[in-house]
């Protein structure tokens, strides 16, 4: 079988590893305490850099997701039912790396009837029962539409709800074929118009052969919802058997992506190679 060159990353994607033991101790408790993170999960490339600040976005409800979106790292496999304890385990993590912003995510979970709405509000709950200066934001699934599901994790108050709406309407289908663009994007408009003092956010991925035109309409489809915060970064392949790169983007032109976002009216944005949806995410507070 011939073997095909790994695409050699540019300059501005290479990334030093951290050489303290801070990064090392971070992961500790968190194997400790039996708790998942994204960061871990679904392979960032700013792992070792958020865990040396003892920062880790919580992926609750297991690490193996009902849905198969071709770009994420995440286990795709039939899920462990949920564990009661793990709020607990939550906060528990929160008090001990001293956090004062936390970010919540979770894997898909088509199989249970809210889509774990129900667990993102204990879980929330749990951190302000245990730390009530701690600010909460999450970045939930779709919940398949359901706006109950969506009110319940809302109700639970988080400072800011992030969904990302992750690509072009053009290349659902390729990159996420289980999700729906104008689905996602419903549940942005459904928080904002239902609990307008909670912050909304959202983030798409760059290089995977959408065009400037569909992001600029991403951009204005994202607006007109009543989103208020935007991230933008890179898509780096998480394995040979995930989409590749179309395309690495040049850090000017996520520059004149975030002028673009600013001049469509959000109130904050994070657009850069590295960026992720909770990558520095106290930043906006």
């Amino acid at each position: 079988m011939k073997q095909t060159r790994k695409k050699q990353l540019p300059a501005w994607l290479k990334k030093r590893v951290p050489s303290s033991g801070t990064a090392q101790l971070t992961a500790d408790v968190l194997k400790e305490l039996g708790l998942t993170t994204v960061c871990q999960s679904a392979m960032c490339p700013n792992v070792w850099e958020c865990f040396e600040k003892k920062i880790a976005t919580f992926m609750i409800m297991g690490d193996r997701c009902t849905r198969n979106c071709r770009f994420c790292g995440v286990t795709s496999k039939p899920p462990a039912p949920l564990d009661p304890d793990e709020p607990r385990r939550v906060a528990e993590a929160v008090v001990r790396f001293g956090l004062k912003h936390v970010v919540i995510t979770s894997v898909t979970r088509d199989d249970i009837s809210d889509g774990g709405a129900g667990h993102f509000g204990a879980t929330i709950r749990s951190i302000k029962e245990r730390a009530p200066y701690v600010t909460i934001e999450v970045l939930t699934p779709d919940f398949g539409g359901a706006e109950e599901s969506i009110r319940i994790v809302a109700e639970a108050g988080p400072v800011i709800y992030n969904h990302n709406i992750e690509t072009v309407p053009r290349l659902y289908s390729e990159v996420r074929p289980q999700a729906d663009y104008r689905r996602s994007l419903g549940l942005i408009e459904f928080v904002k118009q239902n609990f307008p003092g909670i912050r909304t956010k959202s983030g798409l991925m760059v290089g995977l052969g959408e065009r400037i035109p569909e992001i600029m309409q991403v951009l204005d489809d994202l607006k007109s919802c009543g989103c208020d915060i935007l991230t933008i970064g890179q898509y780096l392949q998480p394995s040979p058997n995930h989409l590749k790169v179309q395309e690495y983007i040049r850090p000017e032109v996520f520059d004149q992506l975030a002028q673009s976002a600013r001049r469509t009216g959000f109130m904050h944005v994070y657009c850069a190679p590295f960026v992720r949806s909770s990558y520095n995410a106290a930043d906006f507070l």
